[in-house]
């Protein structure tokens, strides 16, 4: 890893990765760490400034995460945010306080003349979420922020270098939120933008390279942006000594399977091997409705695969995967105390008792940080400009139990709703988009008759890493066009609606 960047201590927010993820766009390396790390972790790169997360806990409760005890010893330049912020100023000697009424959402915050402000207005939008606020007035700080709820939304304490926001700086909600990230990069901490995709491909390839030694990876890939990237990496570090499977688990989209075999195919060294399990994993989910036990019947099955390929062919030591940080961050508590959003089949999913290690080059990193290595690496830009697909597929996009019929129905819409946003050219315009089967039916007529199908939900989004996100305002020409196509064409859907939630509060996929 190299020194000079910043170090995040991890007290649990949704947004911590996003935090890394703003600072590795100024090309300054940034690393998270949980917030109880030990100090030979935390200081292990030699880095120029700390920063402390938010989190779900209040200080006032029993057991809640708190500050390294040997924080001031380090002597680095320290940005609170939020609750990081509450843990600052109670330690510097500030007061604490339940806020009278908690502030969640939009606000805009008036700031005063500081070096963390520069360049941005006195006036600007900012994403609050907190119940807890600092009483102003103790010995040393500088009020440098207020808002109409929060007399202290921000504050300075020279004497130690720290300073602190109530608001989230790396949300794309605070408007001049990468303005204060800056500043508190290049002009409290001095670092130097040294970090680029270049130096992520390298640094990946000698990790894994290190790890894996001379032992072979079996790597799951499904033809989508995440493992194709994580394939063509080891690909890159062992060569020979990878052996790729793509798993048709029925859940997939139109010509997906051929797609994937034509496009690794021609990218890789490696051998790859097509399983057909279409019948087993649609057995493994007959009768099962909740998404939970959705996602970790799949995760179950595909490891019995991949141990059945590896008895095969192996012997392997490795799993390789194309986890990403949403993934992770949504499925569990995987750096600092967060709350499991849902469970990704490929990381709450597994089994215990699997008989490979896993291996995740990507499991840190964003989608469009991954798109940027994809390139790096020689992919097809058409393959990285790809939407987003769960590795469960079409399988979670079926609310309710999964049948072979309504596993057509969905897959149907998907293909039509997507064929018309290339078609009026507003595909790289949307994040991820899909089409989601409700397990209900409505009174419709078709050609004088009485139908009783199904409704249909699409969805688009936009965001630029997954963590949050908006919906997309389509127009509703085109959502009419894409309604009668679908209704005209896929037999048992009668109702097309439209998804406008955001991220939070939704996700982006349903299930």
């Amino acid at each position: 890893m190299p020194s000079g960047g910043i170090v995040i201590l991890d007290y649990g927010s949704q947004y911590t990765q996003l935090i890394a993820r703003r600072i590795r766009a100024m090309n300054v390396f940034s690393q998270i760490v949980r917030c109880d790390a030990a100090e030979a972790e935390v200081l292990a790169n030699s880095p120029k400034g700390i920063i402390l997360s938010g989190g779900p806990s209040s200080v006032f409760e029993p057991g809640a995460p708190v500050l390294p005890e040997k924080l001031w010893d380090w002597n680095l330049p320290v940005l609170g945010i939020c609750y990081g912020m509450h843990l600052l100023c109670r330690d510097l000697g500030a007061e604490v306080a339940r806020a009278g009424r908690a502030e969640y959402g939009h606000a805009t915050v008036k700031t005063f003349d500081h070096v963390l402000f520069s360049g941005t207005p006195k006036s600007q939008k900012v994403w609050m979420s907190h119940g807890d606020n600092v009483v102003p007035g103790a010995t040393g700080f500088e009020v440098i922020a207020t808002s109409e709820n929060t007399e202290v939304a921000a504050f300075s304490y020279p004497e130690r270098r720290a300073v602190g926001v109530q608001f989230h700086p790396e949300v794309h909600h605070t408007t001049h939120g990468a303005d204060i990230l800056r500043n508190f990069l290049f002009e409290f901490c001095e670092c130097e933008p040294t970090w680029s995709v270049g130096s992520i491909v390298s640094q990946l390839v000698e990790e894994m390279r290190e790890q894996i030694g001379d032992k072979r990876v079996i790597c799951a890939v499904s033809g989508g942006v995440d493992s194709s990237v994580a394939a063509a990496l080891l690909d890159r570090a062992i060569g020979k000594n990878l052996f790729c499977v793509f798993v048709d688990n029925g859940f997939l989209r139109v010509g997906e399977r051929e797609g994937v075999v034509e496009l690794l195919g021609a990218q890789l060294k490696a051998h790859l091997e097509v399983v057909d399990a279409r019948a087993r994993f649609l057995a493994r989910l007959a009768g099962v409705t909740d998404p939970e036990t959705k996602r970790k019947q799949i995760g179950n099955l595909f490891i019995e695969i991949f141990e059945e390929v590896s008895q095969a062919n192996g012997p392997f030591a490795f799993l390789a995967q194309g986890t990403l940080y949403p993934d992770r961050i949504e499925s569990s508590s995987t750096v600092g105390p967060s709350a499991t959003i849902k469970t990704h089949h490929n990381v709450g999913g597994l089994p215990d008792d699997m008989e490979f290690e896993l291996i995740e080059p990507l499991a840190l990193l964003f989608k469009d940080e991954v798109r940027e290595i994809g390139l790096e690496l020689g992919l097809p830009r058409e393959q990285l400009r790809r939407h987003p697909f769960p590795g469960p597929g079409l399988a979670v996009r079926i609310l309710g139990d999964v049948t072979e019929e309504k596993l057509e129905m969905v897959r149907q819409a998907d293909q039509l709703f997507i064929e018309a946003l290339h078609e009026f050219g507003l595909y790289d315009d949307v994040w991820q988009a899909l089409a989601v089967l409700l397990p209900v039916r409505s009174v419709g007529v078709m050609g004088d008759a009485r139908t009783y199908g199904h409704p249909v939900v699409l969805r688009a989004v936009s965001s630029t890493d997954g963590m949050t996100a908006d919906s997309v305002d389509l127009s509703g020409e085109f959502l009419r066009e894409v309604s009668n196509r679908i209704i005209n064409t896929v037999d048992g859907i009668n109702r097309v609606v439209y998804d406008v939630t955001s991220k939070p509060p939704g996700t982006i996929e349903w299930e």
